[in-house]
């Protein structure tokens, strides 16, 4: 018998970013999540849902962007505001998109077209950030080869100066020789110590997004791309008793 699991359910609201697209009638941006209080066993993920409130479909892409729908760049406010929501979850967690179309197309599978182009798109940026953290990784160890080699150089001299500098200035030189072999690694450090792991929290955040489940949701009293409304519920006519 499966363990029960509790779930609390919290709702973030975010319109801030419909106010940069007044002329296109940009939606409403929300964020929910739906947590896992108890887990009975390690392989239970947390599930963190993404919601966006569009008026038509075209509002998620890039207006400028000639490609494809399926190949399309996003419209950089829903890749911020989906972004930003993604990485404040944990890297381990299972994401869910939800777009809720006020329009619904009728000549194409928008569910279909959305989770192609989602998947797309973020894959594409994972592997970007995939070949960053790879060049960084490669500068870093030439940086540090190059550092290494340095610092040994100023050590060493600062060994030998003794043979060639004699009275106070000697100890000043010894100083400046190790300071300035230890100042020759500040890059290599940075790189190993600090760069590395902010891309590869990125590329995982985009990985998560790439393989997220997407779904089209119709927004209440949302209409066919036309901008026909869904006929209401009609109440049964004296003729549907006989």
């Amino acid at each position: 018998m499966p363990k029960l699991q509790v779930f609390s359910r919290s709702v973030l609201h975010r319109g801030a970013l419909a106010e940069h697209q007044p002329d296109r009638g940009a939606g409403e941006y929300t964020a929910s999540m739906v947590l896992p209080l108890f887990r009975s066993s390690p392989a239970h993920k947390p599930v963190h849902r993404i919601e966006l409130r569009l008026r038509e479909l075209s509002q998620l892409f890039n207006s400028l962007d000639p490609t494809p729908f399926h190949e399309k760049d996003l419209d950089p406010d829903a890749e911020q505001f989906i972004e930003s929501w993604a990485l404040e979850f944990t890297p381990d967690s299972r994401l869910q998109i939800i777009v809720h179309l006020e329009r619904l197309p009728t000549d194409v599978d928008a569910e279909a077209l959305v989770s192609t182009a989602i998947r797309n798109f973020f894959a594409y940026k994972a592997e970007l950030k995939r070949r960053e953290l790879r060049l960084l990784l490669r500068e870093g160890r030439i940086s540090l080869t190059v550092g290494l080699s340095f610092l040994a150089a100023c050590l060493l001299a600062a060994n030998l100066i003794s043979n060639f500098i004699v009275g106070p200035y000697l100890q000043i030189a010894r100083e400046g020789l190790t300071i300035g072999g230890w100042v020759a690694m500040w890059q290599p450090l940075q790189i190993f110590l600090y760069e590395w792991w902010p891309l590869v929290r990125r590329r995982r955040v985009y990985h998560n997004l790439a393989i997220a489940q997407v779904r089209i949701s119709p927004a209440r009293g949302a209409g066919r791309a036309q901008g026909q409304e869904f006929p209401e519920a009609l109440a049964p006519t004296p003729e549907a008793h006989k």
